[in-house]
């Protein structure tokens, strides 16, 4: 027997989750191949077989390992399984397929126009189907009871004389339930509270006109994703704009460590991102250094990753400022909390019309609101409004994304 053990994934991580067997216990597994899924406080990992053989589990899921302990055991003596095709008289199997068959066919012929009009994917009943059809009811707001998530007529008449119910939650339900935090969850709980209670914690609002770059993403974004293979999106546009604001006040890209405080000449950029287990925040590295379509490349990179579980703990590490982006979800305006131990966080939120002053005009425009959440030990009122006023110049002037500032300016050398 060969014992599978919980590898070391990192310094500060003493246990891990059991998650999910990807295989069973009996399962013939082959060299290399993922057998289980743990999750530690930062990342979720995968688990690979030392060598082919014969598997024997010996964790349940849900339980915490110390890093260390023996997760699972393979037999390498074990024979691998020949596979086999059954050529033999199979009358007994035919027989009955025959005769669900017939069965099919007869409510399909009872109720052939109804159940053309209801999608091939839903499992429903023949008179349950003919209803949907004939009343044009949504088959997703009915909650079926019957065997393997089958439509009954009953499910039906329930749907339509319970009309905006939630789906699937029976009327007056009191019920509760409990479920253990996971590790990524607790670690969450415990930094935001740390960063409450360990920082001066202020937040500054502006607004930004986002009618420049709305424009300039309308006109270009077909040829951007030609010559990229990526979306020109709203990210690199703020990334761009941060990293040069960064460097125009460097205290916002610093934090503090004891009773110094470190600066950092370059712009690690954390995204956060609202991941299937919880929130993370993979980092973007040296965003000051890479181009628009460079920028919009690892954003798809990383949410993509993040959405599949399969960040690595090195790609979120070492941040030094982060850009949160509520607008997503519908929020309008929120106070995102800093991202310990960095100082500083920019909150996006959602694009909304409205009317403005401009020019002595009223006038209708795309606008966003912006805050900064600060941490006031290391940065003053001036830096953070300043900083912020910077990314708002910079945003409604996309040109000057070019190289930090106005072209013409520059031309003149003002």
């Amino acid at each position: 027997m060969i014992d599978i053990k919980v590898p070391a994934v990192g310094e500060s991580i003493s246990e891990v989750t059991l998650v999910k067997w990807l295989k069973k216990e009996g399962d013939y597994v082959n060299r290399d191949e993922v057998i289980a899924e743990l999750e530690s406080e930062k990342a979720t990992f995968e688990v690979n077989a030392e060598q082919a053989g014969v598997l024997k589990t010996l964790g349940k899921e849900g339980d915490t390992l110390k890093i260390g302990d023996v997760v699972a055991q393979i037999d390498e003596t074990a024979a691998k399984p020949e596979q086999t095709t059954v050529v033999g008289d199979q009358s007994a199997e035919k027989k009955v397929a025959a005769s669900n068959g017939a069965e099919v066919k007869k409510e399909v012929a009872a109720e052939k126009p109804a159940q053309k009009a209801v999608a091939a994917d839903v499992k429903a009943t023949p008179v349950a189907s003919a209803i949907i059809a004939d009343k044009k009811i949504e088959p997703s707001t009915i909650s079926p009871t019957g065997t393997g998530g089958k439509i009954l007529k009953h499910d039906v008449l329930e749907a339509l004389s319970n009309p905006g119910r939630a789906v699937g939650k029976p009327l007056f339900d009191r019920s509760v339930k409990n479920e253990k935090m996971s590790n990524l969850r607790k670690t969450v709980s415990r930094r935001l509270v740390e960063a409450k209670n360990t920082t001066a914690m202020l937040t500054t609002f502006n607004e930004v006109d986002m009618s420049n770059i709305m424009a300039l993403r309308a006109q270009y974004k077909d040829k951007f994703k030609e010559k990229h293979g990526v979306n020109l999106g709203f990210m690199s546009f703020f990334t761009k704009a941060v990293c040069y604001a960064l460097q125009d006040w460097p205290a916002v890209n610093a934090y503090i460590d004891g009773d110094e405080i470190i600066y950092h000449n370059y712009c690690d950029i954390s995204i956060a991102v609202s991941a299937p287990k919880g929130l993370v925040v993979p980092v973007i590295r040296n965003a000051e250094s890479l181009s628009m379509a460079d920028i919009e490349k690892k954003v798809v990179e990383l949410a993509t990753k993040a959405r599949d579980n399969k960040l690595s703990m090195e790609e979120m590490q070492g941040g030094t400022f982060t850009i949160t982006n509520g607008g997503v979800f519908g929020s309008l305006m929120s106070t995102p909390i800093i991202n310990i131990p960095q100082s500083a966080i920019l909150g996006m939120h959602k694009i909304e019309e409205r009317p403005i002053a401009l020019n002595g005009q009223v006038v209708i425009r795309p606008m966003m609101y912006l805050a900064v959440s600060y941490d006031h030990r290391i940065i003053d009122g001036r830096e953070s409004v300043s900083f912020l006023v910077r990314i708002k110049e910079l945003l409604e002037n996309p040109a000057q994304l070019l190289f930090g500032k106005d072209p013409v300016k520059a031309l003149l050398e003002l």
